[in-house]
């Protein structure tokens, strides 16, 4: 993935998160997809995806000579965010 689309992605899904928290709050984000069988179904698919890539995340920060456990912390506390920065940090021409 290249940095430009990374970059673009972040600002967007950044620019989405300010306006739901904004207006929803932190918890009404999570109360949102709590309310019926549809919403906690989308919530678990986000939660199984955010564990496969933190068991990514661990095995390149390892492999590259990055300590994982920030960036493990950082997608525990803001979700999404934590993938996004991490890609965006790695050195060029990392796999």
């Amino acid at each position: 993935m290249t940095r430009p689309l990374l970059i673009v992605v972040l600002i967007a899904f950044g620019a989405l998160t300010t306006v739901a928290v904004w207006q929803h709050g932190v918890i009404g984000l999570f109360a949102w997809q709590l309310q019926n069988t549809a919403g906690m179904q989308v919530l678990a698919d986000l939660v199984i995806a955010l564990l496969l890539f933190c068991v990514w995340m661990w095995r390149d920060a390892r492999a590259s000579g990055r300590r994982p456990w920030p960036w493990l912390l950082l997608t525990l506390a803001t979700g999404s965010f934590g993938p996004l920065l991490y890609l965006l940090t790695r050195r060029p021409g990392q796999r």
